[in-house]
């Protein structure tokens, strides 16, 4: 069995889910740590078990014995940082949101093609078992044809102007935070849709800090997304078909739960409790791709990343969210 050598390029809370997701691999090595704080890079890799650390992202992808990187920058930094490691030979899995914008995405698809190297969105709902139970269920037809899905991810952060949640410049707001993971569940339940309206509020440095969209399709079907930082209703999607009812929930506690309410029949419950957050689970993606010579995955398709961005890009025109230095 091959190791491949990790690497973590911008180490902070997202990095150390996702190095706990990667130290259950036995075909993985913790490698190396990038960060534009020396201190910052050893204490992380002192910390979690890496080999090596540098204080510059320059000096992590210069590195010729570093295979992946998972870069976990902020928003407005994944095109710069994701191009930097392919641009060095190295492999990518960008934590999400991929990008900005599609301009952004596209440019980042584009160098991984002409580089011939990997690189994937770091979407985490598609590879845990409560999504593939949920995706189970809906293909068997025995819900019959979705109406309406509704999709909801909120909670209270401490409010800091400089924090990436607030602030314009790192891609700020809950929309491109945590409004993604409605917008997945819509994308890979329903599909594109073809009509767009939304609104937002904003807080003081002018960041989006709650929205509400409808999303319409000519078929009759439509579907609501809510994402915010001021209410505290947490995370679930409730999809709304002709022959019952289903619930796709994650607490914060990370319990997975799929819950199925068919018309005349009982309640089924499905609890799921991933190790390491399921985090692990990307990873391992990446390694499979890798061992068949595959430079895309087939879970998270670049086509996927690229509708999903495209979309995103829809909802701030309708809802009237820029990023000044960016749009």
């Amino acid at each position: 069995m091959k190791k491949h050598k990790w690497g973590i390029l911008a180490p902070g809370k997202m990095s150390a889910k996702f190095t706990r997701g990667i130290k259950l691999l036995d075909n993985a090595e913790l490698y190396a740590v990038g960060s534009r704080d020396l201190n910052r890079a050893k204490d992380f890799a002192e910390e979690h078990g890496f080999r090596k650390y540098y204080g510059s992202y320059e000096e992590l992808v210069e590195d010729p014995d570093l295979e992946i990187v998972y870069v976990a920058s902020p928003h407005s930094f994944h095109k710069e940082h994701t191009l930097l490691c392919l641009q060095h030979g190295k492999h990518v899995i960008c934590e999400k949101v991929f990008a900005i914008n599609s301009r952004e995405a596209e440019a980042m698809i584009g160098e991984a093609v002409k580089q011939n190297l990997f690189l994937m969105e770091a979407i985490w709902p598609p590879f845990q078992p409560f999504y593939k139970k949920a995706s189970e269920i809906l293909e068997s037809g025995e819900l019959g044809k979705i109406i309406h899905l509704n999709g909801y991810f909120s909670f209270i952060p401490p409010y800091d102007p400089a924090d990436r949640k607030f602030n314009l410049a790192l891609g700020g707001g809950s929309l491109l935070d945590i409004g993604i993971y409605p917008v997945i569940d819509v994308l890979t339940f329903m599909g594109i849709p073809d009509d767009i309206k939304a609104v937002a509020s904003f807080s003081p440095t002018g960041s989006e800090e709650s929205l509400s969209a409808i999303l319409q399709y000519n078929n009759n079907r439509d579907a609501t997304i809510y994402s915010s930082f001021k209410t505290n209703y947490g995370i679930g999607c409730d999809i709304l078909c002709e022959k019952g009812n289903m619930t796709v929930s994650r607490g914060r506690d990370m319990n997975q739960r799929v819950i199925l309410n068919m018309h005349g029949k009982e309640k089924e419950e499905f609890v799921f409790s991933p190790p390491a957050m399921g985090y692990h689970s990307e990873a391992e993606e990446v390694m499979k791709c890798l061992d068949e010579k595959r430079t895309e995955s087939t879970v998270v398709p670049l086509s996927f990343s690229l509708n999903l961005i495209k979309t995103l890009d829809r909802i701030r025109k309708a809802a009237g969210i820029f990023f000044p230095e960016k749009d």
